[in-house]
């Protein structure tokens, strides 16, 4: 568990794209039981269904890193850039 929080801090937005595309695939899927509807717009719902997965996980990335920077070790890094 620690290996894979420690992959995910180095590489947070390499996760966010990962999570864009699984989201894209799994809302398309779902999306295609949907007889009547055409291609082009179970595409479209599945972009926009990806697309607020992946605000809302830069927005916790956002809040983590601020998080991050006033109680984590960044903080102690801060702190001797800015003295």
């Amino acid at each position: 568990m620690d290996t894979l929080r420690d992959k995910l801090k180095k590489n947070r937005l390499g996760a966010v794209a990962a999570l864009w595309a699984t989201a894209v695939a799994t809302s398309f899927a779902l999306n295609f039981s949907k007889p009547n509807v055409k291609t082009s717009v179970k595409l479209i719902h599945a972009r926009l269904h990806a697309q607020a997965i992946t605000l809302a996980a830069l927005a916790a990335i956002a809040l983590v890193e601020v998080y991050e920077h006033k109680t984590g070790e960044k903080s102690e890094k801060y702190k001797e850039h800015v003295q």
